[in-house]
Order: C-alpha cells, then sequence, then structure tokens
C-alpha cells in the first residue's frame, strides 16, 4: 500500500469512526454498526489485499494476523473492535511510511543534487543540452551558482566550488587549471571549462547513489535472522491462537492475542536503524557498502594505517637533491625525465619540482619499468637509470659506499624519504623528500582509541626512520615500515590469526589487497576513486581522518540503536500478551499500543539521521601541520 492510499483510507475510515460515535451518541445503534462494518470493510480489503500477495509468495505476513482477527471480531460481532483493528493498522502503516522516509532523506537530498543539463562548445557556438547527453571529451562550461554535470579535468578560469556532496566538506574548495572537478558539486563562485572524463553513470557522483541505495537495500546478520525468526513466529502465533482458543473457548481472547503478537516492531527494529545510519555516513562523506560492514565496524578493536596519504598528507615535496656526481639540478632533471612515466607519487613529486626549477623535460622516458613497491629503472638519453629505495639498488646489483648510505640514514631520521639515484650503475645522487603529518590525525586518533579501539598500527613501504618518527608523533602502538604490498597482507592475516578485529585503512590502490584482506577496509579520499569504491567496504570521500573517527563512532550508534529498537519491540509484546492473558489488555487498546511500539522504534532510529558523535567532522578547527622534518 502505498503513502497516498494509506493516507486516502486512513482519512475515510477515520471520518466514518466519527460518524459511528455520533451515531452511538443519538442511540442510532443499527445505524452505528452499518457505518462501522462499512469502515471495517473498506481498510480490511486493503489490508486482506496485501496478506493474499504475501500468502502467494509463502509468506506469513503481519496483514495475515490482523486479518484473521478483524474476521473473527466480524463474525463475533465485535464491530468496534473491528473497525478500531483496522483504522490503527491503516494509520500506522501511514505514520510509518512517513517517517520511514525522513531515513532516506539523505540519500533523497543527494539524488536531487544530480545535475539535469549543462553548457557545451560546439562549433555552432555554446549550446545548453540534458546531462544525459554528454559525451566523453566534451568540453563543458560551468558559472556560479550552477552544479557540475562531468568528472574531469579544468582547461580555463578558476572558482570556488562547494563539493559537500562528495567530500562531506561543507568549506568550499579552490580549483584552477589542471585541477579535477567533480559531478554533482556547485559553483559558488568563479568560472571554468571542464573537458569531460567521466559522464553520466560513470561519474563519481553517481557511483556514490548507486552505493548508498545499495547499501540500504542491503541487510545485516541481525536483520537475515529477524526475517528468519517472523517467518517461523507468525504462523507460530497463528497456532497459538487457536491453542488459546482451545483451552479458554473465549474467541476474544484468542483474537487479541493473535493480534498484539504481531512483530511489527520487531522486524522493522533493525533495517530502520541501518538505513538512517547509512544516510548519516553518506550525508557526512562516508560511503558505508551494507549494514553487514556496518556491524563489522562496530566492533573492531585494532586499526592499521597507511602512512602516505592516510596518516600523512600524501602531498610531499623535495626538501634537498644531494649530487656526487655532476650539477644537482641535472641530476634532478634526469631523474625526473625518467618518473614522467611513473604514477607514483613520490615520483610525480620529483617531477613537479623540476617544473618548479624550469627544467627541461621531453614527454616520456625511451624506455620505463616500474618495480611495484621499490621504484623504476628508465633510458634516458641512452643512460640507465635507477631510481629508488636500498632494496632496489642490492636487487639491481648497485653497491651502497658507506657515505652514501650514512647520508641516506642521516636524511631518513630526520623524517625525509630518501631516494637514491643510479646513473650506468653507480649512485650519483639522493633525492630527499618529506610529507607532512595530517592536521586532524592527533584528534581522529584519540578518538578511535576513546571509542574502544585497542591498538593502532602503521604499516608502510617507507624506510622505517621516517615511518617511527611518524609514528611516534602520533603515539602508534607500532610501526611495520618497509613494506611490501603482500607484506601488509600478510600482517593483516596475521593479527586476524591472533582474534583481533582488523580495520585497514589505505589509498585504495597500493593497498588494494590488505583493504580486501582486512575485517573492514576503508580507502581514502576521491583520488583513485574507481579502485577505492571496488575494493574497499567503506570510502571516506575526502582526505579527512576525523571522517574515519565519525564512521566508527556512527557504527557503534547505529548497532547500539537496532540493539535498542529490538529488545524494546520484545518488550512490549511481552508485557502485552501478559496483559491479555490478565485480562488487561483488549484487541482495540492492544493494536493501539502495538502500532505506538512500532513508531517509536522508527522514531529513535531517526535520531542517528542527526547524529554527530563526539564533534562534527566539518566544523572542527583545524590543529597545526606537524612536519616530521622539522
Amino acid at each position: 500500500m502505498k503513502k497516498i492510499q494509506n493516507s486516502h483510507i486512513a482519512m475515510v475510515t477515520g471520518s466514518l469512526l466519527l460518524v459511528a460515535f455520533i451515531l452511538h451518541w443519538l442511540a442510532l445503534t443499527d445505524a452505528k454498526h452499518i457505518v462501522l462494518v462499512a469502515s471495517t470493510l473498506i481498510a480490511g480489503y486493503f489490508i486482506a489485499l496485501k496478506a493474499f500477495k504475501s500468502l502467494r509468495m509463502r509468506a506469513f505476513s503481519i496483514e495475515l494476523l490482523v486479518t484473521i482477527a478483524v474476521v473473527g471480531a466480524l463474525i463475533i460481532g465485535e464491530y468496534v473492535e473491528s473497525a478500531a483493528v483496522t483504522f490503527l493498522f491503516i494509520f500506522g502503516a501511514y505514520l510509518e511510511t512517513r517517517t520511514l522516509e525522513k531515513t532516506r532523506s539523505s540519500l533523497r537530498s543527494l539524488i536531487d543534487l544530480t545535475p539535469t543539463e549543462a553548457t557545451v562548445i560546439r562549433p555552432e557556438g555554446n549550446i545548453k543540452i540534458a546531462a544525459d547527453d554528454l559525451v566523453k571529451g566534451d568540453r563543458v562550461l560551468i558559472h556560479s551558482g550552477e552544479k557540475i554535470a562531468v568528472d574531469g579535468q579544468i582547461l580555463s578560469g578558476r572558482a570556488t566550488i562547494i563539493e559537500a556532496a562528495i567530500t562531506g566538506e561543507s568549506v568550499p574548495a579552490d580549483k584552477t587549471v589542471n585541477d579535477h572537478v567533480y559531478s554533482g558539486t556547485m559553483i559558488d563562485n568563479g568560472y571554468i571549462e571542464v573537458l569531460a572524463e567521466r559522464v553520466g553513470e560513470d561519474t563519481t557522483f553517481s557511483k556514490i547513489i548507486e552505493l548508498v541505495e545499495d547499501a540500504q537495500e542491503s541487510k545485516t546478520k541481525t536483520q537475515k535472522f529477524l526475517d528468519k525468526f517472523a517467518n517461523i513466529y507468525t504462523p507460530s502465533i497463528v497456532v497459538l491462537s487457536v491453542l488459546v482458543y482451545a483451552f479458554s473457548s473465549n474467541v476474544e481472547l484468542a483474537l487479541t492475542f493473535l493480534v498484539i503478537a504481531c512483530p511489527g516492531a520487531l522486524v522493522i527494529s533493525a533495517p530502520v536503524s541501518m538505513v538512517a545510519g547509512i544516510g548519516n555516513g553518506a550525508r557526512n562523506g562516508v560511503l558505508i557498502k551494507g549494514g553487514e560492514i556496518m556491524e563489522k565496524l562496530a566492533k573492531i578493536n585494532i586499526v592499521l594505517f597507511d602512512k602516505t596519504g592516510t596518516l600523512t598528507k600524501g602531498r610531499p615535496e623535495v626538501t634537498e637533491v644531494k649530487a656526487w656526481a655532476g650539477e644537482e639540478n641535472e641530476l634532478l632533471r634526469m631523474a625526473a625525465q625518467a618518473e614522467v612515466a611513473s604514477e607514483h607519487h613520490l615520483g610525480q613529486t620529483i617531477v613537479t619540482e623540476a617544473r618548479q626549477r624550469s627544467l627541461a623535460l621531453t614527454d616520456k622516458p625511451e624506455e620505463a619499468d616500474i618495480i611495484k613497491g621499490n621504484g623504476m629503472t628508465a633510458t634516458v638519453a641512452g643512460q640507465r637509470l635507477v631510481i629508488g629505495n636500498r632494496k632496489l639498488m642490492h636487487t639491481e646489483g648497485i653497491s651502497i659506499t658507506p657515505q652514501v648510505d650514512d647520508y641516506a640514514v642521516g636524511r631518513e631520521k630526520a623524517g625525509n624519504t630518501a631516494i637514491f639515484v643510479a646513473i650506468n650503475g653507480t649512485i650519483d645522487g639522493l633525492i630527499s623528500i618529506a610529507d607532512q603529518i595530517k592536521p586532524e590525525a592527533h584528534r581522529a586518533i584519540e578518538q578511535l582509541r576513546a571509542q574502544g579501539v585497542e591498538k593502532i598500527f602503521m604499516l608502510t613501504g617507507d624506510n622505517r626512520y621516517t615511518a617511527q618518527l611518524v609514528g611516534d608523533e602520533l603515539g602508534l602502538d607500532a610501526v611495520h615500515a618497509e613494506l611490501l604490498p603482500e607484506d601488509k597482507v600478510n600482517w593483516v592475516n596475521t593479527l586476524k590469526s591472533q582474534g583481533y578485529r582488523v580495520a585497514m585503512v589505505g589509498d585504495g590502490i597500493n593497498d588494494a589487497p590488505a583493504l580486501a584482506s582486512a575485517d573492514v577496509g576503508l580507502a581514502m579520499g576521491t583520488g583513485g576513486a574507481d579502485i577505492s569504491m571496488e575494493t574497499a567496504d567503506i570510502v571516506l570521500m575526502s582526505d579527512n581522518l576525523d571522517q574515519f573517527a565519525h564512521a566508527h563512532a556512527l557504527a557503534r550508534a547505529t548497532v547500539n540503536n537496532m540493539m535498542q529498537n529490538t529488545f524494546f519491540a520484545v518488550g512490549t509484546v511481552i508485557i502485552l500478551l501478559i496483559g491479555v492473558v490478565l485480562g488487561k489488555v483488549f484487541l482495540a487498546s492492544g493494536m493501539l499500543i502495538h502500532e505506538i511500539s512500532v513508531l517509536l522504534v522508527i522514531l529513535n532510529a531517526i535520531r542517528l539521521i542527526r547524529y554527530k558523535g563526539r564533534h562534527d567532522i566539518r566544523t572542527a578547527a583545524p590543529q597545526p601541520a606537524l612536519n616530521p622534518s622539522s
């Protein structure tokens, strides 16, 4: 039954009950009975129709219990009871539908942000077209106050963009040429021209909506148990009602027992909490892939963090270029020329530094081979370059002299990542790169500990000195450095075998195997969003670690809310049944209390929509940035 049907039926049957009350006051008994029966049949028809549909699907629904009770009440002449029960059931269903919609308000608000049109540049001029008609490669113009309809790169212009729909951050972000923008965001001020790289269902925003929809429809273990329980419980109540009549010979008592034992509040207790919790997460830039993930997140007791891009900003800078042979700028230019072929953040940092020094770079090196987790080899201007960490140097048979090693260790102890640059088999120089700890990292880790996380480790491929410096600064329980992706997986599996419930937080690309192996995998940020959304159980749509702390607090609150609802629903049924046996609760009054219990369960869940945890992640005051190299 749809909301509009329920509201109309409730209005008609409610009016008939008012007429019946007036007829009772006028002592017109026969007319009163006719009106009551009419009210019962009008509302009862829709209830019985839904019960019949459920039976065809071999399911015993709540509507079936109510239908049996109403038919019985009509047979024994309890017209007031039958009319009251059907009205209360229809009116309750209407109110449930309305309040349930509030739990999906976050998803609806996301859908409302979906762009419907865009202005594109065509040979004949600027044309406004439907967003669905956009194709990859279109050049799209967006002005102040307009929604961005594509994922893409800014070709020209500058703007401040509200990205709350993607990241959960309410503060507008400044964007200019070469920056990326996302569908569903809005220009607060400015003007940009964007090259469309993803359109329609391929955009990050569309995938967010799809993930939230799927998550809200998924079921937790508790929900699955309650569904199975209801399928056994409902027919059992019918049998018990027959037994009550057999022992008491009291039809009204048996019918009351039938209605009061309806598991309405119980069945809805878990899903309504999960829908509200998942909606809250989506509104705050946290995409949780279903209720079962929410339950797992609430139970984690150890968190494993990647370092670069997770605990640190992931925007490292070159702090020093040391050349033992030749000039520093030439060493940097050669290394950057090779790193043009690499997508690794450290390699791109070297390229950025070279461009900032106005060093000439061609498009690509002559040959390049990326060694995952260690570095790369390449041929530049006929010379073979090996660029990376100590492991790569040893693998390539390149010796590290004591002088070079002592210098590298000194840079690492100062908080830098040391990148060795070997040309034609000899180490010619070293490039030092440093990152910054995220300003909210301290606060997020403290909150996780306060919320019951027992241990927090770092798993990183970076050198042990830099990693330990960051770990000491943040007060982590253990730091494991110089790890390959498979080493991280081994750590995850080892900790799981020791009985820990493990959450792994990483960038969703290099850490994908560890994310998949953990009990709960969380991917950071919109960079690499495709792989993040496929691999991780939870996607944090900005680089703010407060989102993880909020997600964990939200998961605990959601599971607690679900348990509260379940206990309340069960307790209400038990109390009502005791009242029936003692002769204190009757058909209409019992039905009224039953419907009130359903609404209270829903209203309790709705509190999760505005849940903020220990602090509001969107307004938390920033803390000073920490530089491990300082």
